[in-house]
C-alpha cells in the first residue's frame, strides 16, 4: 500500500510540474506577446490613411484664442488661406521642392565650415500662416504697420535679418498680392532714414550688400537664392504687433522695386543681427521668442515674442550655439537618430562637421550624406510590406498607401546634445498625398553642407528661442 502511495505521489507531482510548466510557457508567451505589443505602441505610429490628406473644409480652431496675444493661424495652401488675386491654383509638391532645392542652395553658400560656441520680460503673440516666399513654403504673421495701422501678412523666417513690404509707388515691379501694397504718404508716421546716418550703414551686414543713397535717403536691395528680390527706401514706421503692443521707429524696407514672392506682402526678419525684427522689439520683451507652426490643414500657429510662460513641463531642451562666421543663424548640435527604436549607427562626427541650424523657412530637414544614407536604409527596411512608388524631386523614399486603409509608420527620433529627444509626429516623416507619400528628409550633396532642421519637422513643436538663455526647447503637441 505504501508503494502504491507513493507512485501516487509521484504521478501527482509530474503531472503538476508538467502542468506549471504549460502556464509558464503560455505566460511566457504572453510576456513576449505584451512587450512586442508595447515595442510597436511605442516605435510606430499606427495611423488611418485617410488622415494623411488634408481636410477641404475650412475648420478654425480655438486653441489660438485663449490668449488676448494670440491670433488666428492658417496655411497658406489649406482650405482657410486667402488666394491671391492672381492665383489659380497652388504650386504642386515638385515646385515646392524645387524651390525648397533653391533656399537650401543659398543658405549653403553663406555658410562656411562653421565654428559653433554656446550664446549665452514680457510676451507678445502673432498669428502664423504658411505660405511661400523665397523659394519655398514658409509661415506668415499679421502684423500692422503705420498710422493708421494696414495689416500686412509677412513671411517670418528665423534665416534673415531684414524686414521689408511692398510700397507704392513701384518705381520698378511689384508682384500681386492679397493685402494692399503699404502706401507710405498715407501714413502720419512714415519717416525716411538718411543714407548719411549709422543706421543706413549698418543694413549691409542683414543684406549683404552696401546702400546706396537717392536724394540723401537710404537706399536698400536684397536678394534671395531662387532671384526672388527687394529694392527700396530704407526708413522707419510704427509697427503694431497687437494693439497693446505698439513700437514707434521701426527700421524696415520700403521695397518699390520686388520680384518672386508669391503669397506674402513681405519679409518679417528674426535672425540675430541688430536690425532684424527680433533684435528690435527684444528690448521689450527680451531675447526670447516661441513658435509653432501648424500643418496644411492645421490651426493654432503662433509666434511669440517674450517669455509667456506657457512652455509645458514636458518640454525638452538643448544647447542654442552660435557662428562667428554665420551670426544670423541658429546652431544646434544633432548628434545621432532613431528608427523604429533602432539608434542609427552614425559617427557624431558625421554632424558635427558641418554643423546643423534650425530654420523656419527651409521645408525639408537636410541631412549629412552618410546619415541620410542610414535613415534611408532603415525605413525602407521597415517599412518593406508597403509598395514603392516614384521619387518627386529631391524625396526619393516615396509609398503608394491607396490600397490600405490603415499604415504602421516607424517613430523617427532627433537625438540633441543635453539628451535633448524630439519625436516626431506622421506631419514630419511623411510628405506628400497618399499615392506618393514620402519620407521627409533628404540628403545634403556632400558632408561640409551645413545640415538644416526645416519647418515640417517642426510642425506642431512648440519651437523656443531662449537666445537669452542659450538654449533651444521642443514642446510637442502645441497646435495642430
Amino acid at each position: 500500500m505504501a508503494k502504491f502511495s507513493s507512485i501516487v505521489i509521484v504521478f501527482f507531482c509530474i503531472c503538476f510540474i508538467d502542468l506549471f510548466s504549460v502556464e509558464v510557457a503560455a505566460a511566457g508567451r504572453n510576456l513576449r506577446h505584451d512587450d512586442e505589443a508595447r515595442t510597436l505602441h511605442d516605435h510606430y505610429h499606427h495611423v488611418k490613411v485617410s488622415s494623411l490628406s488634408p481636410r477641404e473644409s475650412c475648420m478654425i480652431s480655438p486653441k489660438g484664442q485663449k490668449q488676448d496675444a494670440t491670433l488666428e493661424v492658417v496655411h497658406s495652401y489649406g482650405p482657410c488661406s486667402k488666394r491671391n488675386p492672381d492665383e489659380t491654383s497652388n504650386p504642386t509638391h515638385s515646385e515646392i521642392l524645387e524651390r525648397d532645392e533653391a533656399r537650401v542652395k543659398y543658405i549653403h553658400s553663406r555658410v562656411n565650415l562653421p565654428t559653433v560656441q554656446k550664446v549665452a520680460a514680457s510676451a507678445v503673440t502673432l498669428p502664423a500662416k504658411s505660405g511661400t516666399s523665397i523659394g519655398s513654403g514658409n509661415y506668415l504673421v499679421s502684423i500692422g504697420l503705420g498710422t493708421p495701422a494696414r495689416q500686412l501678412n509677412l513671411v517670418f523666417d528665423t534665416g534673415s535679418d531684414f524686414t521689408w513690404t511692398q510700397c507704392q509707388p513701384c518705381v520698378g515691379t511689384c508682384y500681386s498680392q492679397a493685402d494692399a501694397i503699404f502706401n507710405p504718404s498715407a501714413s502720419s508716421t512714415y519717416t525716411n532714414i538718411s543714407c548719411s546716418s549709422a543706421a543706413c550703414a549698418s543694413i549691409a551686414t542683414a543684406t549683404s550688400v552696401p546702400p546706396g543713397c537717392s536724394s540723401s535717403t537710404c537706399v536698400y536691395g536684397i536678394q534671395y537664392g531662387d532671384s526672388s528680390f527687394s529694392v527700396g527706401f530704407y526708413g522707419t514706421e510704427t509697427l503694431t504687433l497687437t494693439p497693446g503692443n505698439v513700437f514707434p521707429n521701426f527700421k524696415f524696407g520700403c521695397g518699390e522695386n520686388n520680384q518672386g514672392f508669391r503669397g506674402s506682402d513681405g519679409l518679417l526678419g528674426l535672425g540675430r543681427n541688430q536690425v532684424s525684427a527680433f533684435s528690435q522689439v527684444s528690448t521689450k520683451y527680451g531675447r526670447y521668442f516661441s513658435y509653432c507652426l501648424p500643418t496644411r490643414s492645421g490651426s493654432g500657429g503662433s509666434l511669440t515674442f517674450g517669455n509667456s510662460g506657457s512652455a509645458s513641463s514636458a518640454t525638452v531642451y538643448t544647447p542654442l550655439l552660435s557662428s562667428s562666421q554665420n551670426p544670423t543663424f541658429y546652431f544646434l548640435s544633432l548628434q545621432g537618430i532613431t528608427v523604429g527604436g533602432i539608434k542609427l549607427s552614425i559617427s557624431p562626427s558625421v554632424f558635427s562637421t558641418a554643423g546643423t541650424i534650425i530654420d523656419s523657412g527651409t521645408v525639408i530637414t537636410r541631412l549629412p550624406p552618410a546619415a541620410y544614407s542610414a535613415l534611408k536604409t532603415t525605413f525602407k527596411q521597415l517599412m518593406s510590406s508597403y509598395p514603392t512608388t516614384s521619387a518627386v524631386s529631391i524625396l526619393d523614399t516615396c509609398y503608394d498607401f491607396s490600397s490600405y486603409t490603415t499604415i504602421s509608420v516607424p517613430v523617427i527620433t532627433l537625438l540633441f546634445s543635453n539628451g535633448a529627444q524630439v519625436r516626431l509626429g506622421i506631419p514630419g516623416i511623411l510628405y506628400g498625398p497618399i499615392s506618393q507619400s514620402c519620407l521627409a528628409f533628404a540628403g545634403n550633396s556632400d558632408s561640409s553642407s551645413v545640415g538644416i532642421l526645416g519647418n515640417t519637422q517642426q510642425q506642431t513643436f512648440n519651437v523656443i528661442y531662449d537666445v537669452a538663455g542659450g538654449r533651444l526647447g521642443f514642446g510637442a503637441g502645441s497646435c495642430s
